[in-house]
């Protein structure tokens, strides 16, 4: 049977000659991953946990370690001459303490945190807000409609029908957790979770609230104003903390997330605090140069754009960007220019093209014979 378990250090992703600390935090982070508690039902899990905990009262012992390192799985084996199931019989001690291990779960698995009182942490609610382009840049304030649980005017979040008697739990002690040990081949193990008779909340109510039925908490439709930050970029989230729903038994409330979805601007693109934007001008401009007038943020603003401009080029207008964040200032707006080419041209537009064409040594003088309409061809013959 020896032959068939993995190497303890292996199990624990450790190398030979870890040290004690090393030990002890790759057992605590590995065990949260496949406590039994998480995954309810899941055989594998479970056997996973059993065989973390195997491996780590072995090498958290200095004897036992010493005697493993010596002679490997042999030396707890009875068929080798080893010692039997006492060998483990640290178990129940190491089990014993999971709930300093494993106490804040709630707070990594986006839980409310249950403390051993039974008190728990409102869950925080999130909600989706659509902004315009300039909403997201310049900052704003939205309303948000939430319903969400509240602390029960009538008793407080006692639970209790006012004036009457709230007792601690004989069974967990007022305390909402309870201990349970199951005696398995590899030992005593020790598992705490919420009191069954008083629900977690280590308190026994013999009148309820009539407003909340006992359980401390009303849902409430709410309305909440939101100030959105001047650069928020689509996707981010902003937290307003103790405005989700209450927490129980004297827990402290949720918090309220909003992410934003910033809707697309018809001219203006953005990257990080810059605004890019594609202005169109003419072949004339381009070779000429010319007064523009550039759509920003901020309305239109003049700029002028040097003969010889090529399509392509981008020039810069500083802090007519997104505001940062965080801090004061703001980015830039990048301009690319395009230059349209014209259609649709008349006859004389097209000779003045042409002439242009001819003295820049161009071929385009005029068109090819097989490309000229009929009516082309007999005035040429006129």
């Amino acid at each position: 049977m020896a032959d068939e378990k993995r190497d303890y250090y292996e199990v624990l992703g450790l190398k030979k000659g870890a040290s004690d600390d090393e030990i002890k935090k790759a057992y605590r982070r590995l065990a949260k991953t496949c406590h039994p508690d998480l995954h309810p039902g899941d055989k594998e899990a479970e056997t996973k946990f059993k065989e973390l905990g195997e491996a780590y009262a072995v090498l958290s012992d200095a004897d036992k370690r010493s005697k493993y390192d010596q002679f490997g799985h042999a030396a707890f084996d009875p068929a080798y001459g080893g010692g039997d199931a006492g060998g483990f019989g640290g178990f129940g001690d190491i089990f014993g303490g999971f709930g300093d291990i494993f106490g804040g779960f709630g707070d990594i698995f986006g839980g409310g945190q249950t403390t051993r009182n039974g008190s728990r942490r409102g869950e925080s609610i999130r909600v989706a807000v659509e902004l315009t382009f300039e909403e997201a840049a310049f900052g704003c304030t939205k309303q948000v409609n939430i319903p969400r649980t509240e602390v029960c005017d009538s008793c407080g979040g006692s639970g209790a029908k006012d004036g009457s008697a709230v007792e601690n739990c004989a069974n967990c002690g007022g305390s909402g957790t309870v201990r349970q040990q199951q005696r398995t081949p590899l030992g005593v193990f020790s598992t705490s979770g919420p009191c069954p008779r008083c629900g977690g909340r280590g308190k026994i109510i013999k009148e309820p609230c009539t407003a909340c039925r006992g359980s401390g908490t009303v849902r409430k439709q709410r309305k909440i104003s939101v100030n959105i930050p001047a650069g928020i970029d689509d996707g981010q989230t902003v937290s307003l903390r103790g405005q989700g729903n209450a927490g129980t038994n004297g827990g402290g409330s949720g918090d309220l997330l909003i992410t934003v979805s910033v809707a697309p601007h018809p001219e203006f693109e953005r990257d990080g605090s810059s605004v890019l934007y594609a202005m169109h001008i003419s072949f004339a401009q381009a070779a000429l140069g010319a007064e523009l007038e550039v759509p920003t943020l901020d309305g239109k603003v003049k700029y002028t754009l040097p003969a010889g401009t090529q399509t392509g080029t981008t020039f810069r207008l500083r802090g007519k960007g997104i505001p940062f964040v965080r801090g004061g200032g703001r980015g830039d707006q990048y301009v690319t220019v395009r230059i349209d080419t014209p259609r649709n041209l008349t006859e004389e537009q097209k000779k003045l093209l042409r002439d242009f064409d001819a003295a820049m040594g161009g071929t385009a003088a005029e068109p090819p014979e097989e490309r000229r309409g009929f009516f082309d061809k007999k005035k040429r013959k006129k």
